[in-house]
């Protein structure tokens, strides 16, 4: 039961943490490796000063809804674990852990939707007048995507954890 649980918390850190890095990182969309767009700035690596100058993002209604959504997911997987935590210190013996289930399927699901938005709204999203296919999505694109299967994994094993001491 022990290493259910510590493999279960791995789990949840795993993914959470990629979920931050997804959120916060730079490289949603790369045009070169000197140009890099995310869902706050858009970056240009200075060769010269070898560091990266960023400027905000131009607001669209579809980048607001991925942004939303992206930090949506963050809150809930971290609510997520801190009920995780309280439960199994309160919880009474043979319970069921139904909130931090559904909060975890939340936020796959919150993520899912964000990531759908950027795919199939990128144009709108980077509002560039270049040719899409000259770029391609960054490793924070894939991450968002990699959390999705496993919080969504992550909420099933929590419905079904029953707490045994």
């Amino acid at each position: 039961m022990v290493c259910l649980l510590i493999s279960i918390l791995v789990l949840h850190l795993t993914t959470l943490a990629m979920l931050l890095i997804a959120t916060l990182e730079k490289s949603w969309w790369v045009w070169t490796d000197s140009e890099i767009r995310d869902l706050w700035y858009n970056c240009i690596h200075d060769n010269e000063t070898k560091t990266w100058l960023c400027a905000a993002t131009n607001e669209s209604d579809w980048l607001q809804s991925v942004q939303a959504l992206m930090v949506l997911s963050v809150v809930f997987s971290s609510i997520s674990l801190l009920v995780f935590l309280g439960q199994l210190l309160t919880m009474s013996k043979g319970g069921l852990f139904y909130f931090t289930g559904l909060c975890q399927a939340f936020a796959g699901f919150t993520s899912f939707a964000a990531c759908l938005i950027f795919t199939f709204h990128r144009k709108e999203i980077l509002n560039d007048s270049r040719d899409l296919s000259r770029g391609r999505f960054g490793y924070c694109f894939i991450l968002a995507w990699l959390c999705i299967p496993l919080l969504l994994i992550s909420s099933v094993l929590y419905v079904h954890l029953r707490k045994k001491q």
